[in-house]
């Protein structure tokens, strides 16, 4: 089978070349699953919509659903910058006009009522709670909601939102272990107010700490975060800093408070990531400290060069695939970008073996501090 073929979603809409991001050079998985061929399968055979049917579409990885159903011109609601790119890239692959889409982020309103909304699982159950909550008021009677996930990726917990949160649910036979939740508007529902973001006092501070709903560990300081600001390195001068990944920003806040003529740079490709960043941020410094927060992928728009310290606790995922190639691919980006003498600090959990691409990519690698979970290793450009 060739690549092409591998990349090519055939599906009752059409067939469309599809590929992923972050770009690999041999990438072993596939823009879309078993359960977006489903959806869309469902949608021609058995629902049918008009020409004139207003469509969302929640959490579409790479664009499998949106260029699918462009035809339509749907709107498409993501957390993620690499899935929002990956759908432009994909429409242009396609012949498909960019506008063919509406790209929202996660912290966008919506505007009208829908007649129909997909929704892909998602791993954070706090975003499919929130998406839900925002969703209500665009509803009406009539509207097809249908929830598709890979069974594994489809708790209990799922079912028992949607019940409390739109309306009665349904359930599809499982298909390619694939299967889709049908949920029914409930007109006499009483939805709640978002409960996000969230708040909680970091631990041995007065700093008040926001999370939205797509935030890792949002309840409370997560123990790699917690382990990692014990060991954080302090700099003289007017350094550029850059906590990569950044989540909430602790990494970067606390860096910022210990190197007090910094500038930090805030980087995630959540938007709900740098915003609680950008919130926190502005909390603990007020205006009379600037740093930059970027929702983007990785280290794109970084000169070469051109940043002092680069501090990152990785996610071991994406969306619902875990790999360590979101990981590779910010030490590889980190290389590129450090000045001479820069450093890229790293924590993880021991059995990750960051230090194998650290030595392969920087020529070295040193242990900053260990325990019996989370290892701090740090690597530096050193001169030529």
């Amino acid at each position: 089978m060739d690549n092409k073929t591998e990349n090519l979603l055939s599906v009752p809409q059409g067939e469309f070349e599809l590929k992923r991001l972050p770009k690999r050079s041999l990438e072993l998985l596939r823009a879309w699953d078993a359960a977006d061929e489903y959806l869309l399968n469902t949608l021609a055979e058995d629902i049918k919509p008009t020409n004139d049917a207003r469509i969302l579409i929640l959490n579409d990885s790479f664009g499998a659903l949106a260029i699918a159903l462009s035809d339509f011109k749907p709107d498409a609601v993501s957390d993620s910058y690499l899935s929002q790119q990956a759908t432009r890239l994909n429409l242009k692959a396609n012949n498909l006009a960019e506008d063919s889409v509406r790209l929202i982020n996660s912290l966008e309103g919506l505007e009208g009522s829908y007649d129909y909304v997909l929704i892909k699982a998602t791993k954070t159950l706090a975003l499919l709670e929130d998406q839900l909550i925002r969703l209500h008021s665009h509803l009406h009677a009539s509207t097809h909601i249908i929830l598709g996930g890979m069974i594994k990726t489809l708790p209990a917990a799922i079912w028992k939102l949607l019940e409390r949160l739109v309306g009665m649910t349904t359930t599809s036979l499982a298909r390619k272990k694939a299967r889709l939740i049908f949920a029914t508007p409930d007109p006499d529902l009483i939805v709640p107010v978002s409960p996000y973001p969230v708040y909680y006092q970091l631990e041995g501070s007065r700093l008040l700490i926001c999370n939205h709903a797509n935030v890792f560990s949002r309840e409370s300081l997560d123990i790699g975060t917690r382990f990692f600001l014990q060991h954080l390195p302090q700099h003289h001068g007017k350094v550029d800093i850059v906590d990569l990944g950044c989540g909430n920003g602790l990494l970067g806040l606390i860096a910022a408070e210990r190197n007090p003529e910094a500038r930090v740079h805030f980087v995630d490709e959540s938007f709900m990531a740098v915003a609680s960043a950008k919130e926190n941020f502005s909390r603990a410094f007020g205006v009379e400290r600037e740093a930059v927060f970027t929702v983007g992928n990785g280290l794109d728009g970084f000169e070469v060069a051109s940043v002092d310290l680069i501090l990152c606790n990785p996610p071991f995922h994406q969306q619902n695939t875990l790999g360590d190639q979101i990981a590779t691919s910010m030490i590889k980006a980190s290389r590129r970008v450090l000045k001479k003498r820069g450093e890229l600090w790293i924590v993880g959990n021991r059995h990750l073996n960051y230090h194998i691409n650290l030595k392969q990519l920087f020529g070295n690698c040193t242990t900053v501090e260990t325990n019996n979970k989370f290892v701090i290793l740090k690597a530096a450009v050193k001169d030529i």
